[in-house]
């Protein structure tokens, strides 16, 4: 289950990064509205979701479904922390704290 549990954090991680390129994608200027929706930033980011879907499919298999939205919110985690190195986001107090919540949050329910 543990492998399972890895790739299901896998899973959230490289769908955290999709995000980011759509996000990396909206901050450039396009010269008409199919190169807005169909540039590499938007393509590859797509095919991760894909890519993300299949491994959380695949690791929900083993996963107890309870488990399920402690895994999901490190994408909160991950966004911001993509977010500031790769657009350059501020991490305010409040989203440190935020993510230290859900860090703890995370924590507790490993224990139980």
């Amino acid at each position: 289950m543990i492998k399972c549990i890895l790739i299901y954090v896998c899973s959230v991680f490289i769908s955290s990064v999709a995000q980011i390129l759509l996000k990396k994608s909206t901050q450039k200027s396009h010269e008409s509205v199919i190169k807005e929706y169909l540039n590499p930033y938007v393509i590859t980011a797509y095919a991760i979701f894909l890519v993300s879907t299949i491994l959380t499919v695949f690791a929900l298999r083993k996963v107890p479904l309870s488990m399920a939205p402690v895994i999901e919110s490190l994408g909160y985690v991950f966004v911001a922390v993509l977010g500031y190195f790769a657009v350059h986001e501020r991490l305010e107090k409040q989203k440190i704290i935020g993510i230290v919540f859900i860090l703890i949050g995370i924590c507790v329910s490993c224990i139980n």
